[in-house]
């Protein structure tokens, strides 16, 4: 019998949309699951803004104020889309109250922040799940498997590549993202976060780095009242950015392989350019998330001259088989947060996790604070263990 589970969203901005879009969707694709989740309520402070999240999507109780949410014994689960600086408040209350919480990266401003998240999941006994999507598009699950099945060789060396231009824009406005206080990180922990995680989830622990970064857009206009996504704010009086626009690094991992991992939020004519490259003493893959539905596939025996064939992930690879009948249907980044939300779900419904889990953003969040430790002093830096 599926039972109905109770669920909340805090923060309604672009992401709150997307966890309650696919919270909705979870049952048209997963119809066996155990659970099926029921929007009870939403929180959000800018006025009016959770009365319109509840008009558009059914919740049952929109609130401004997320406190009101931990004794509410209706809901079971929270989803926490709020600002990076009250990712630890939320977290934390709610998991001492027993709700399990699905949260986003990077998980608070800090590696203290985020294994007070994962502390208290573990104390409260509760499911924790963290929003590192692209892990979950089919081939990039097709690619760690392929690269643990050997097909391949040995893993020698990588690129990740996290550009975007949403930052590009001199008039973008000086939202809570490029303040110290309440983004914490700026590309870091947007982009760079992602990236550690595709990093650890192919490859294995990152065991040092060495970093450098760069603000390249020093000031913005600040808005006139509340935004969403990355809003302009043309005329308004200037502030300074006070985190990284930019971030290069050298990657040791635990295996001996070697990496590179960059970011970037201002680079003019690029749109979510997000992939790897992934060479082996064998073979190579490659993946765009723009083209989400290909790998590059590099195997043989040839070493010299061995060619790439381009592979259509299909209903036998990862989840695709919940959302498309043949290769070539494509799959978009909102069925990535589907799986997401389902695998959440699944861990609620048997106890036990599935997907990114709070321990994942620690050892992302390490990644991180490794990465401010070496382009603060220009020497190569260790990544903490979790």
């Amino acid at each position: 019998m599926v039972r109905a589970l109770g669920v909340a969203v805090v923060g309604f901005g672009w992401m709150g949309r997307v966890h309650s879009q696919a919270y909705v969707r979870v049952p048209h694709h997963y119809p066996q699951l155990g659970v099926r989740p029921e929007l009870v309520a939403v929180a959000d402070e800018v006025p009016g803004r959770a009365q319109e999240a509840a008009a558009q999507f059914g919740f049952a109780f929109p609130i401004r104020d997320w406190r009101e949410l931990a004794a509410d014994p209706r809901i079971e689960a929270v989803s926490i889309t709020a600002p990076n600086f009250l990712h630890r408040e939320i977290g934390t209350t709610m998991a001492a109250a027993g709700k399990h919480i699905w949260i986003e990266k990077p998980v608070g401003l800090t590696l203290a922040d985020a294994r007070a998240v994962a502390d208290a999941v573990a104390g409260a006994g509760v499911q924790g799940a963290v929003g590192f999507n692209y892990r979950n598009a089919p081939a990039v699950e097709t690619a760690r498997d392929l690269i643990a099945a050997g097909e391949i060789g040995s893993v020698t060396h990588a690129r990740i590549r996290l550009f975007s231009d949403y930052a590009a824009h001199p008039e973008s406005a000086l939202t809570w993202r490029y303040e110290r206080e309440h983004g914490g990180s700026g590309v870091l922990g947007d982009l760079a976060s992602h990236g550690a995680d595709l990093a650890r989830y192919l490859l294995g622990d990152i065991a040092e780095l060495t970093a450098d970064s760069a603000v390249f857009v020093p000031h913005r206009p600040r808005p006139a009242g509340a935004t969403a996504g990355h809003a302009r704010a043309a005329g308004g009086a200037l502030g300074p950015v006070e985190n990284e626009d930019y971030v290069g690094c050298l990657l040791r991992f635990a295996s001996g392989a070697r990496g590179v991992l960059e970011a970037c939020r201002v680079s003019v004519g690029e749109q979510n350019a997000y992939g790897f490259e992934v060479h082996g003493t064998k073979g190579a893959l490659f993946w765009d998330f723009r083209r989400m539905n290909e790998l590059g596939v590099s195997r043989g025996t040839a070493y010299q001259d061995q060619p790439v064939s381009q592979v259509y992930v299909g209903p036998g690879d990862g989840e695709f088989g919940a959302f498309q009948p043949g290769a070539a249907n494509a799959m978009g980044y909102d069925d990535l947060k589907v799986i997401e939300a389902y695998r959440f779900l699944r861990s609620i419904a048997e106890g036990r996790p599935y997907g990114a889990t709070l321990m994942d953003a620690v050892r992302s969040a390490a990644v991180l604070e490794a990465m401010e430790r070496s382009a603060s002093s220009g020497r190569w830096a260790d990544v903490e263990a979790p």
